[in-house]
């Protein structure tokens, strides 16, 4: 195919048909994308503001996983997953810990952090020096910014000179740390950022004490960081050992709690496992995330760092036995909103919001925190017991019929076959080719 120009101005349509020019059947593809467009022209509008270039609707599904006791309190958790086993496996924890004592959880940070990066020759002293008389004019030159936000208690937290000049010939920063409340508050962060840049370079264009002193200020660029350090949040649960005794299936629950300890050690010492370990944590926070109308690529990649923060990649969860009782405890960086963005945009998001009782951003928080725990339990028991993928292909069945084309006959012949047994792409299509012979 070769290049376009002026993409983004086309009409649909014409984006559409170039899509689709040079597929095998581009008739069928144009109609399987016109397909997924929604029948209310407003609603479709809608949706085609949320991107840029957009042909069509990319459905996933929205699901429920009821039972979360979270701090005393029960929620039916929206999760939007396309991986079948995600939502029953939170499901199952969140039903097995609500019987005893359910989720705690604590928001310990609530502060999000932004640099503007520089660069510049001069001596540094001269900028220690000026330092705290710049800090008056970065506030007051975003004061107009940041009103709002501080009449709800928010704003700007604090901003600090960094000298990062053994790393980069030159280099500083200008970081500042920002509380915004319920919302994630990108936009407000990058604002407040791009305005530190333009009172900085004038600050140092018009003051006399740098005239002719290590040439000019060079902004590299002003942006907020995903990695939100001191913004975190805390979840856990607890109980006996012998309480194990569900979830540990036809082992002594003693035999459990020491396996899924040394299961978790392991994903703190190796890092092929503690990537797979911290993707089944992802699994149950993306799912709330995305149904929330949040980034679930700031939340991962916040995560991710805070998982290699001593230098290893580890896992994310923690978990031993103390005086007899069974813990799974896990802490880590979040920034999610409840106001503003996609969040008061896409309807499903606010339908999210409604279900979960309308949270603010601390309490969206632990939800999520939670959704993450849970998985990680029931992803650890699977694996401890009778292994992840008997579980998981069961789950799995209906998309591998739906891919052989199966009857609704041959389904349910399907459903009560593989009951016992374990699924398999190939032992369902020799079944299906054995049932359709006869």
């Amino acid at each position: 195919m070769n290049t376009v120009k002026g993409f983004s101005r086309l009409e649909r349509k014409e984006k559409l048909d170039l899509a689709v020019r040079g597929l095998k059947e581009p008739g069928k593809a144009a109609g399987i994308l016109e397909s997924y467009r929604h029948p209310d022209p407003l609603v479709q509008k809608l949706h085609d503001e949320f991107s840029e270039n957009t042909l069509t609707n990319y459905f996933l599904p929205f699901g429920i996983a009821p039972n979360f006791l979270i701090n005393g309190k029960v929620y039916m958790v929206p999760m939007v997953t396309e991986e079948s086993s995600v939502v029953a496996a939170a499901a199952k924890s969140a039903r097995f810990w609500s019987a005893r004592g359910g989720f705690k959880t604590e928001v310990t940070g609530f502060l999000k952090n932004g640099q503007v990066h520089f660069t510049w020759n001069g001596d540094h002293r001269k900028l220690e020096t000026v330092f705290p008389e710049l800090k008056e004019r970065l506030m007051a030159g975003t004061s107009h910014i940041t009103g709002n936000m501080e009449k709800r208690g928010g704003g700007i937290k604090d901003i600090r000179l960094v000298d990062k000049r053994d790393e980069i010939e030159g280099y500083y920063q200008i970081s500042a740390d920002f509380d915004t409340r319920d919302s994630m508050g990108a936009n407000f962060i990058n604002s407040c950022l791009e305005e530190f840049a333009a009172v900085l370079q004038d600050f140092t264009k018009t003051d006399p004490r740098f005239r002719d002193d290590g040439g000019e200020i060079r902004i590299i660029m002003s942006i907020l960081s995903n990695y939100t350090e001191q913004c975190l949040v805390t979840a856990g649960v607890s109980c006996r050992v012998d309480e194990l005794a569900e979830a540990a299936g036809d082992m002594p629950a003693e035999q459990f709690a020491r396996k899924f300890e040394m299961a978790v050690k392991i994903a703190c010492s190796d890092v092929h496992r503690a990537v797979t370990h911290n993707k089944g944590i992802f699994n149950g926070m993306d799912a709330v995330v995305i149904a929330t109308g949040n980034d679930f690529r700031a939340v991962e990649a916040a995560g991710h760092a805070w998982a290699s923060r001593d230098g290893r990649y580890r896992s994310l969860s923690v978990s031993g036995i103390e005086d007899g009782k069974f813990f799974l405890n896990m802490t880590l960086p979040m920034a999610v909103g409840t106001v503003g963005g996609l969040t008061g945009l896409h309807p499903m998001a606010g339908m999210s919001l409604d279900i979960l009782g309308d949270p603010d951003a601390r309490e969206l928080m632990g939800i999520v925190a939670s959704a993450g725990l849970a998985s990680n339990f029931a992803a650890v028991s699977s694996l401890i017991t009778g292994g992840i993928q008997s579980g998981h292909m069961k789950m799995h069945l209906t998309n591998i019929l739906n891919q052989f084309g199966a009857d609704e006959d041959e389904r349910k012949a399907a459903v009560e076959y593989f009951s016992e047994r374990r699924v398999g792409y190939a032992a369902v299509s020799e079944f299906l080719k054995e049932m359709r012979q006869k």
